[in-house]
């Protein structure tokens, strides 16, 4: 398997992993979410269990009062008792008749309302709405309780100060819902029935008052209602009888949890797409390492055959430039003879340049091919470019040139025989570059409080800009006599140095070659 099959298994099995751990944490938040949904099933359930209790336990003979009833849907909307239900999930509580009716209420009623109710389990925004049948009403054969109004109250023959007491007769009264009721006296002859607070029908046409001391008709009617014929009390008892529930439960606990939980599973999603691409980068970055560790030991390798060969080279040229001197000094034997003529002495001066060209080159490219081991000294910069311009007091003197050195008397750490190379190559360099009675400038200067500068200057025709990084390279020259070895020695001794050479234009016209980071000593 090659390197590029390698990494693209890699990064499909980093990829999968983390379509897992996506696909594993949004199956997880779907587990929570209906978690949260069942605990509000469950609490709606225990709630129709709880008003399945109160209906059977208040039941008499098949009726209900509504008073008590209220009170006990108030208290559950209010959050009581608290172990069954808390005070901010339940709404609105509602029981319901054959037709979904809602025949007792308490809460927000608006979100009851039969116009609200499509189906057993509705979700809308903040809140959820569940339609459970009530035990004892609608789950069994048993016929269901009917929901009857308070009795009219009677302030005729009230006492004067406060509440009269209560009868004998008025007992069995649970917390506000009457379950057994005495028969008020009949209404007179010509009279209207008694006040029933729009709550029951008005008597038939053909039905008629009970008697004076007459039993209500059917069993489990009340007493404000015994005046009713059979026909219309059913017509009531099918209106007000209950065969289910309705609760309104706000959601936002529901909400609450599954926002913490899906926040939850969108930092773990992060840390595991972090996770996924710090894997991919470290396989990326060690593929690369052990690339790179192959091509360092082909390029050692390459490197120590180019050493071979250099020595090789180095010697060649070496061996060469001993018989080049013999050839030279045969020449010049060959032109002193008395009785050579004007042509052999001219070819023979011919040989003697040609012989010291390839010399020069030969010299220089042994300087290119010599290992630079640097030895560290302390060396003064305007003593050794005084010295170098003395070296080369003959050119400079064939040229009629002016050479000033100036700057600061500053001494750097530098290996003292490559740097006179180094000034010897950038002056021959100004030498052959300027015209007869040209200018050149060595100025030293610092560049910081433990840096220094060196600058060779001259007036020159200067360096074009698209060849001031190639002149530096070997065997790139721009003079006719030049070798092109003798700049590239300088970078060579320069890069061993840790210094740093440039080549810049000198206006208005000439070049500048600038040795930077010299080293100040004291």
């Amino acid at each position: 398997m090659n390197p590029k099959q390698r990494s693209r298994w890699a990064t499909g099995l980093l990829l999968g992993i983390w379509l897992l751990i996506v696909a594993w944490q949004a199956e997880e938040h779907r587990l929570v979410v209906n978690a949260a949904k069942a605990d509000l099933r469950g609490s709606s359930h225990e709630i129709a269990d709880t008003l399945s209790a109160v209906t059977r336990a208040f039941q008499f003979r098949g009726v209900i009062g509504e008073n008590g009833l209220n009170l006990v849907l108030k208290e559950l909307v209010r959050g009581r008792p608290k172990p069954l239900v808390k005070a901010s999930n339940l709404l609105a509580v509602g029981l319901l008749n054959m037709d979904g009716e809602p025949v007792v209420t308490a809460g927000n009623t608006n979100l009851i309302g039969r116009e609200t109710l499509t189906g057993n389990e509705q979700w809308s925004a903040g809140y959820v709405t569940f339609v459970l049948p009530v035990e004892g009403a609608s789950l069994t054969n048993a016929p269901a309780p009917v929901v009857l109004p308070p009795p009219p109250r009677d302030y005729t023959n009230r006492p004067p100060h406060g509440r009269r007491p209560p009868r004998a007769e008025e007992t069995n009264s649970t917390n506000g819902a009457s379950l057994a009721f005495t028969n008020p006296p009949p209404p007179a002859s010509g009279e209207e029935p008694p006040p029933t607070n729009g709550m029951a029908p008005p008597p038939p046409e053909n039905g008629r008052p009970p008697e004076a001391g007459e039993r209500p008709r059917g069993r489990g009617r009340p007493p404000w209602l015994g005046w009713m014929n059979e026909a219309d009390f059913k017509a009531y008892a099918a209106k007000h009888e209950l065969h289910g529930l309705v609760l309104a439960m706000s959601t936002d606990t529901y909400r609450a949890i599954c926002v913490q939980d899906l926040w939850l599973r969108f930092v773990i999603g992060f840390f595991a797409s972090v996770s996924v691409l710090g894997a991919g980068l470290a396989w990326r970055n060690i593929r690369r390492t052990a690339e790179l560790q192959i091509r360092l030991v082909r390029a050692s390798e390459l490197n120590s055959h180019l050493k071979e060969l250099n020595l090789a080279a180095a010697g060649l040229a070496h061996e060469t430039r001993n018989p080049l001197n013999i050839i030279r000094g045969q020449a010049q034997m060959l032109s002193r003879l008395s009785d050579t003529g004007p042509d052999v002495r001219e070819k023979s001066k011919i040989i003697v340049d040609e012989t010291d060209k390839v010399t020069a080159q030969l010299t220089e490219f042994i300087n290119y091919s010599r290992p630079r081991e640097v030895r560290r000294t302390r060396v003064a910069l305007v003593a050794a470019s005084h010295e170098i311009v003395r070296t080369l007091g003959l050119d400079i003197e064939e040229k009629k040139l002016q050479v000033e050195v100036g700057g600061e008397t500053l001494a750097v750490e530098a290996d003292e025989q490559l740097l006179r190379q180094v000034l010897f190559n950038l002056l021959i360099n100004a030498i052959q570059a300027v015209n007869t009675n040209g200018h050149i400038w060595i100025v030293i200067r610092r560049a910081g409080p433990a840096e220094a500068l060196l600058e060779v200057r001259d007036d020159g025709p200067g360096v074009p800009p698209e060849n001031r990084r190639e002149i530096f390279k070997p065997y790139f020259t721009t003079h006719q006599k030049g070798t092109g070895l003798g700049l590239a020695v300088v970078q060579q001794i320069v890069l061993a140095h840790g210094w740093e050479v440039t080549c810049l234009g000198n206006e208005p016209r000439g070049a500048v070659f600038r040795l930077a980071h010299l080293k100040i000593l004291p």
